[in-house]
């Protein structure tokens, strides 16, 4: 019973580990993963606990690994280490510290020297170009020749055929502007310059890097012509505003020419310094890459310790570190093994001592598990944790995936096979046990057979059409040719749905027993759960006994007992009495009648005794310990001990003593006792959701049949064979989208309400606290995450 239906026995222990012990200790179970800590430093802020410095370092080390992982997001691939690297020892956090830092620092460096590098060839660029379609505009509005760079053209910028007191010199800024921004930069540059502004722009072809953002950008060389100080003066505001980079373009050509050849050589040697600088840098994430998930680990782990360090508390004048653990009592000896190794690895030659601890408090609950029964246990916590040590749901509940879809698919071919329902059609396994040739005579029906219905009926009084040997196993296909075969399912699923359930709640309630035993509960046992037993199976297990012996009683012949109970699953739900007021056994209403008194005399049981005889025993307790009071004042000595094991006698609660208040209990009871009554009944009637979901699933299936599949069946000929294909198609489909997947889901959801609620609520609480203990396993998983 306690690997499958409670939770495994816990202790609490303290634990005293020397200082210098402490950290590979606590690594050592964190590698074990079966202790969890108890808090002891609750009220305690969490910066003022003891490693509070170690836990910052810690996350600093988190800090640039973050940092290294952006680095070498989409450029280096991490590799996996081949196998997990064990927790580092404290002395080796200043290794990994300087490790780490150096390495953060040279990268840092590496990047900034790249993006000046590329600030600097993204404006030499933007320069090498704007120089081109200088000289190239200047080519075509003068007509020069195609030698590039030989005539003067700074004679372009003499104004001529115009009046003398506008005779000067017209002046133009060069630059270089986003390709999203000239068309704004354009109208406001009209606008504020009035239209005496000549502005000429082209679009540079070479897509762009931002050496910051690494980003595509798209940008238009311009050049403006101006006259006056003034206009300069508002077309540089202008740009400084659209954040327009202006260059110094010199007027003559040969200056141009030269500056030209000076922004390509400068070109060329910053894409060598370039090229070594990434070089550099790829080397650095490259060994980044091959440690990274390692140097993770180390810190997880150490930061992990350090955590749960600060939950003990450290004895400055013994020199050791206590600690509270929870742990199964089945692997103490497994939990002292891993001390011992921290121990030894430390170096440290004090042994630490393991004392158990009483407390009153509930201790957490732990279930071990495998591959295969996490799963289900992993829906159990989702829902609500059992308390300690008490019963837990049979397996709990279902697997999510492949163990869900196996269990479901094997249950439904077992209800398939008992109601022998196949999409809607029966399979003739066994052979029927009805045949109609008897009621045949000379080949026309019997006349006492016309005689005695108007309807073709399979007369079990004639002999030979009924052969006394039931079917097997599920109901005879000769069904399927019934007319009232609905009614008969009906009946029949019905009856089995509140059989199913009724012996379902009863097992429940007996689970309960088993929790009264355990925690040795005598009242619950007496006053509890025998009323609930009384109640349950007058009522409820008398409806199921009268169902099965009707079953049992009806016979065609004879109106004996058949001699199988199987034939009576079928035929006693189609042919009833015509009297349904005849008893089916003598002294039948005088049963009745004492079931139900019965039954009536549980309630007040169930009610009343329980919450007196627990007001006799406080007040009997209270007498107690006032008489001890008195003694120990007479007598001049303390009784501490004496009181102490009257007050844990009636209840206490972390070491506090329960206020006792009748009206509370009182009402507690009553509210149990009319739970339980009213959902015997209504949980009953839930149950009857089963048979409603069989009939909708069959119905369903027959309605897919009959309006699809049948249609094709009735083709003839090539073109019945094409639309069998392509029915056949459309039969599948609807079939796994409605009766596999909705269907299904639909089924699961209203079977596992049914276990939750109409069979767990008779034992099963989960008020209880879930067992967390400190795995690396666990948190590293949760980094992951």
């Amino acid at each position: 019973m306690a690997s499958v239906f409670r939770s495994e026995e816990m202790r609490l222990s303290q634990v005293f580990l020397q200082v210098e012990a402490a950290y590979c200790c606590v690594a050592e179970l964190g590698e074990l993963g079966l202790v969890q800590f108890k808090d002891l430093n609750a009220n305690v802020n969490s910066f003022q606990r003891k490693f509070v410095n170690e836990v910052r370092r810690c996350e600093s080390l988190e800090r640039i690994l973050r940092f290294l992982e952006d680095e070498m997001q989409n450029e280096i691939l991490i590799q996996m280490p081949e196998k997990e690297p064990e927790t580092p020892l404290p002395r080796e956090m200043i290794t990994l510290e300087s490790t780490l830092e150096k390495l953060e620092g040279e990268l840092q460096e590496a990047n900034q020297n790249q993006q000046a590098l590329k600030k600097s060839f993204l404006e030499l660029t933007e320069l090498k170009y704007l120089l081109k379609k200088t000289q190239d505009f200047f080519e075509t509005e003068t007509n020069l020749a195609d030698d590039f760079f030989v005539e003067d053209t700074s004679g372009l910028l003499e104004l001529r055929a115009i009046p003398a007191f506008m005779t000067g010199k017209l002046g133009f800024t060069a630059g270089v502007i986003h390709r999203e921004r000239m068309a704004s930069f354009e109208r406001l540059l009209w606008r504020v310059c009035r239209g005496n502004v000549y502005l000429k722009f082209s679009e540079m072809d070479t897509l762009l890097e931002d050496p910051v953002t690494k980003e595509e950008i798209k940008k238009n060389i311009f050049i403006i012509f101006y006259q006056g100080e003034q206009l300069r003066l508002k077309i540089k505001k202008i740009c400084d505003g659209f954040r327009a980079t202006i260059y110094p373009c010199p007027e003559p050509a040969a200056e141009r020419k030269e500056m030209l050849a000076s922004v390509n050589v400068r070109l060329e040697d910053l894409i060598t310094v370039i090229t070594q600088t990434d070089s550099h840098r790829q080397r650095l994430l490259q060994e980044a890459a091959t440690n990274w998930h390692s140097w993770v680990i180390k810190v997880q782990k150490m930061k992990a310790v350090y955590h749960v360090l600060n939950m003990c508390n450290i004895d400055v004048t013994q020199q050791c570190i206590i600690a509270e653990i929870w742990f199964p009592v089945a692997d103490t000896k497994h939990i002292k093994r891993a001390l011992e190794q921290g121990m030894e690895l430390s170096g440290s030659s004090m042994v630490p001592i393991m004392t158990e601890v009483e407390t009153k408090t509930d201790p957490p609950t732990f279930n071990r598990t495998n591959k295969f029964t996490a799963g289900f246990q992993n829906i159990v916590d989702a829902y609500g944790v059992s308390s300690y040590r008490e019963i837990n749901p049979i397996w709990n509940t279902f697997f999510n995936g492949r163990y869900l879809i196996l269990l479901m698919g094997v249950f439904s071919i077992y209800t398939g096979l008992i109601y022998n329902d196949c999409f809607s059609k029966s399979f003739n396994i066994f052979g029927s046990s009805w045949s109609v040739q008897p009621m045949f005579r000379n080949g026309t029906w019997n006349a006492h057979v016309m005689e005695k219905s108007q309807y073709l009926q399979l007369d079990p009084a004639i002999p030979g059409v009924y052969s006394g040997n039931p079917y097997p196993f599920g109901i005879d296909p000769i069904w399927n040719l019934a007319s009232n075969k609905l009614t008969f399912l009906n009946s029949y699923k019905m009856k089995m749905s509140v059989i199913l359930g009724i012996i379902q709640m009863t097992f429940g309630v007996i689970l309960s027993l088993f929790n009264h035993i355990y925690f040795r509960r005598t009242l619950n046992i007496i006053l509890q759960f025998i009323p609930e037993m009384i109640f349950m199976l007058s009522l409820f297990g008398y409806l199921v006994f009268m169902i099965i012996f009707k079953w049992c009683r009806y016979d065609a012949h004879t109106s004996q007992k058949a001699p199988s109970i199987l034939i009576h699953f079928i035929s006693m739900f189609l042919f009833d009495y015509d009297d349904s007021n005849a008893p089916l056994y003598s002294h039948q209403q005088e049963v009745q009648t004492f079931f139900v008194i019965i039954a009536l005399v549980s309630v007040p049981w169930m009610l009343l005794i329980k919450p007196f005889i627990l007001r006799a025993q406080h007040q009997k307790s209270q007498l107690q310990s006032f008489t001890i009071h008195e003694d120990d004042i007479e007598g001049g000595h303390s009784s501490t001990s004496a009181q102490k094991k009257t007050s844990g006698a009636h209840g206490t609660k972390d070491g506090h003593e329960e206020e006792f208040n009748f009206g509370d209990i009182f009402v507690h009871q009553a509210i149990h006792t009319i739970e339980y009554c009213l959902g015997c009944i209504s949980n009953t009637a839930s149950y009857l959701r089963l048979w409603a979901l069989s009939l909708a699933h069959a119905e369903l299936s027959e309605v897919l049949w009959t309006m699809v599949m049948n249609i094709g069946l009735r083709l003839r000929g090539w073109g019945g064979l094409i639309g069998v294909f392509i029915i056949f198609a459309v039969f599948a489909v609807l079939t796994v989208a409605i009766l596999l997947i909705m269907e299904g889901l639909s089924a699961f959801l209203h079977a596992l309400r049914l276990h939750w609620v109409e069979f767990q609520n008779k034992f099963y609480e989960g008020a209880g606290s879930k067992f967390s203990p400190f795995s690396f396993k666990h948190v590293l998983e949760g980094t992951e995450e």
